[in-house]
């Protein structure tokens, strides 16, 4: 198999993947998974579309992430790495479809408009 890429984006996060036959090693930023996202619960979030296609320790994937926050990123390389896994098996994407990983969440933040402090808050109105 060749090396089939994917691109996912959350947020202000994009996740470029690069998905190999292999051992089960995902490396992001040439570190491994476990030492960029030490908390168990995003870890969780990155494996969730290897879990219910039952490909664990089937690809080795490596990752190119920048931007965002570590919420953002991980569920960025969630979409990439679901992309990527109906790029090599589309009879995989009716799996991943129901469980939402294929699609993108659209929520951005929204930008400062100027003459407030913040997108939608406003000054105090002071009548005199």
């Amino acid at each position: 198999m060749e090396v089939i890429n994917a691109l996912g984006r959350r947020k202000a996060a994009i996740a470029r993947v690069y998905i190999s036959d292999g051992k089960g090693n995902i490396s992001i930023n040439n570190r491994d998974v476990k030492e960029y996202f030490p908390f168990r619960q995003l870890q969780y979030i990155v494996n969730q579309p290897l879990e219910i296609t039952n490909t664990i320790g089937k690809y080795d994937i490596k990752v190119n992430l920048q931007g965002g926050g570590v919420k953002g990123q991980a569920e960025a390389l969630r979409l990439a790495i679901a992309r990527g896994l109906v790029k090599i098996d589309p009879e995989t994407k009716n799996v991943l479809k129901t469980n939402k990983f294929l699609t993108r969440d659209p929520r951005e933040v929204e930008r400062k408009k100027p003459g407030r402090p913040k997108a939608r808050k406003r000054f105090q109105f002071s009548k005199r």
